[in-house]
């Protein structure tokens, strides 16, 4: 492999004629490397805790030795106590936002990012030579260069650049595990390899044999990669709102096809109500940066500007809402970070409460003037509300200015009561508390509408503590799913060398190698050929010469003389061909063969340590097959009707076997040494 260095400094390793890029250093010491470092200590520990009380408890359910279990009780509660506190040391990694946010964060509130999946190590060497050797009838060693190219890549994947390279790296990744799955994974093929992700609230490891697993947890990294971009987006400029917008609507999107493509996932954190927690999340985060946005060059002292923005404010507090439902609901609700939960409660208060301010602003602040649109105020304002306090219209409140302070002064009560009501909740985290800027931005808008309450005091003798309407969300900009066209990258498949899949693949069963002399009767082969690539025999002649050395109708044509013509089309191959002379050349071909698995396959899901097996054989069974009694006895044949029975067998035509004959058949067993446990 040969090594180029980039301007910035990241390396790109010539693969297959293509260039991939390396990940991050995982030695830098950057605050989001340290993070991610954390979370893989972390999850090494809490494997072993949970190795140590696995073993506890299966010591616990042998013995009946008094002194023994209350040894193995005390050992399983402080395991259990260990197990408590890494768990709480995760939870603060997920609520330590400081480190993805933009450097030049200052006034904005803290957006949440998700961080990557972790992952073990895979060595594909051994196992994909073998299988090369076995299936392919190749040199295993020959592909030690694409192998070594697939692992650099998988590794490069566990330390991506947050940056659009980051996910493009990613993305080839995830493209590449389908020709991979095609190449070395079948039903009837166990590989012996194991992919191993580790939850990402939790720690818990989730181990599988196929590819499902390691597709979902690329693409959970992706969509968490992106919400690590649009973190560290500038916010105080347009162009890194859009890119903020943009990132999160992304992340939801992948998020989105995650669910709906991988719906049995094991891991709990893309299990579908996490999932559907984590889409609306995103969302509530893309609709927060587009009301910044819209916010960004200041918002006008106008009447229908600030309605607008009242709307605007109350659509992003209706999403956190959402999002904070979500969050405890009892699927959710046991390992969702507590900072997460709390930070949902508080901006849906804030946003609330600002949207409440601004509805105050209008009505306090502006009277109708002569010049002024009365009808096209009124319909935004009645816009504004689901409905009114009795014996208010909202011509009322335009018009007479004691029902415009009134209602005014109500909304900027509220606005009081939610930015008091979003400290509170501040308070109660301790993760939050640590973040200064969200305290200040808090702070800052409670004294803004008390300034405003003070301002608009009324001196009646009995206040009138009237309750301000709730305000209608709506917005001009919905955030939306956005599937981002990265993931869709060409890539070059790393065994080509293999042949076209449509034939070279792990689930097709084909003839090794054999090599022929083809020779000429009068210019002529006998055969013929057809297909793209492979080139196929047909309307072979049965007295040819090749025919004769052993060549068949439907073979396949790998090779002419030295050279391999897996990718060749008929022309080339016939071109190769054509100059045949009477010494003849040697052609290397293949036949396939049924490609039908004789057993069903198994699979295996580790979680926790602890297997789970599911099993396809328990489907090959009937329930009339368990008891003998209840199988149907045919009634033996009278001797006068063998003859009919007779005809009847020798007949040309053939019946294929229906679903009924072949599910009816006895199903083969495993070998007594095939066992779960040689499986982990």
């Amino acid at each position: 492999m040969t090594d180029a260095l980039l301007h910035n400094g990241v390396k790109e390793v010539r693969g297959d004629g293509n260039y991939f890029r390396k990940g991050c250093n995982p030695f830098a010491q950057t605050g989001r490397s340290k993070l991610q470092n954390k979370r893989a200590s972390l999850n090494q520990q809490i494997i072993k805790q949970m190795r140590m009380r696995a073993g506890a408890e299966n010591l616990l359910k042998a013995t009946s030795n008094n002194k023994v279990k209350e040894m193995v009780m005390l050992e399983l509660s402080y395991v259990n106590s260990n197990l408590q506190l890494l768990m709480g040391q995760l939870e603060g990694l997920n609520s330590s936002v400081e480190v993805y946010q933009s450097s030049q964060e200052t006034t904005n509130i803290p957006l949440i990012a998700l961080g990557l999946k972790e992952t073990k190590e895979v060595n594909f060497s051994t196992s994909f030579k073998d299988y090369i050797v076995s299936h392919y009838n190749e040199d295993g060693t020959s592909f030690e260069d694409e192998i070594a190219d697939l692992m650099d890549l998988r590794q490069a994947c566990r330390t991506p650049s947050r940056t659009e390279v980051g996910v493009e790296l990613l993305a080839k990744y995830f493209n590449h595990l389908p020709l991979i799955e095609s190449r070395f994974f079948s039903q009837s093929h166990h590989s012996g390899l194991f992919f191993t992700w580790y939850d990402s609230f939790t720690g818990v490891p989730v181990c599988q044999q196929n590819m499902s697993l390691e597709k979902a947890s690329i693409l959970f990294n992706i969509a968490a990669l992106y919400s690590q971009i649009g973190t560290r987006s500038n916010r105080q400029t347009s162009l890194g709102l859009k890119e903020a917008i943009s990132a999160f609507q992304k992340a939801a999107g992948i998020l989105n096809h995650l669910k709906e493509t991988f719906t049995h996932t094991p891991s709990y954190d893309m299990s579908p109500a996490m999932l559907a927690m984590l889409i609306r999340m995103m969302l509530a985060q893309a609709q927060e940066c587009l009301f910044e946005q819209l916010a960004l060059p200041g918002v006008r002292n106008e009447v229908l500007t600030l309605l607008r923005m009242a709307q605007e404010a109350a659509k992003v507090s209706e999403s956190y809402d959402h999002v904070h439902q979500s969050m405890i609901q009892t699927p959710v609700k046991d390992n969702v970070p507590f900072f997460w939960s709390t930070m949902s409660q508080v901006k849906t208060n804030h946003y609330r409460s600002m949207a409440h301010y601004f509805v105050a602003s209008a009505l306090l602040d502006h009277q109708v003037a002569p010049t002024d649109d009365e009808d096209q105020q009124e319909k935004t304002l009645s816009q504004v509300y689901d409905h009114l306090p009795e014996g208010c219209s909202p011509l009322d409140i335009l018009k007479k200015r004691s029902e415009r302070e009134r209602v005014g002064r109500a909304h900027i009560r509220r606005a009081i009561t939610g930015h008091e009501e979003a400290l509170r909740i501040h308070c109660l985290c301790h993760h939050l508390n640590k973040l200064e800027v969200l305290h200040d931005i808090l702070k800052a808008s409670h004294q803004r509408s008390l300034h405003k309450s003070s301002e608009n005091q009324s001196e009646e003798e009995f206040p009138d503590y009237l309750v301000a309407p709730d305000i209608i969300s709506k917005t001009e900009h919905q955030a939306e799913l956005e599937v981002p066209a990265a993931i869709k990258v060409k890539v070059s498949d790393f065994f080509q060398r293999l042949g076209p899949l449509s034939v070279f693949s792990a689930k097709q069963r084909w003839t090794p190698p054999r090599t022929l002399c083809l020779r000429t009767e009068d210019r002529d082969l006998g055969f013929t050929l057809k297909g793209d690539a492979p080139v196929q025999v047909v309307s072979l002649d049965p007295l040819c010469p090749a025919a004769a050395d052993g060549l068949k109708e439907g073979d396949y044509i790998v090779a002419v003389g030295d050279t391999s013509c897996k990718w060749m089309s008929v022309g080339e191959v016939m071109r190769l061909l054509k100059d045949v002379d009477e010494q003849g050349v040697d052609i290397q071909v293949v036949s396939m063969l049924d490609s039908n698995p004789t057993m069903p396959a198994k699979s295996a899901t580790f979680c926790g340590n602890l297997p789970k097996t599911y099993s396809m054989i328990c489907l090959a069974y009937d329930d009339d097959d368990k008891n003998p009694k209840s199988r149907k006895v045919s009634k033996k044949s009278s001797f006068l009707s063998w003859g009919l029975k007779n005809k009847m067998k020798s007949a040309s035509t053939i019946s294929l076997p229906t679903a009924e004959q072949s599910w009816n058949k006895p199903c083969p067993t495993f070998p007594s040494t095939y066992k779960d446990g040689v499986l982990y």
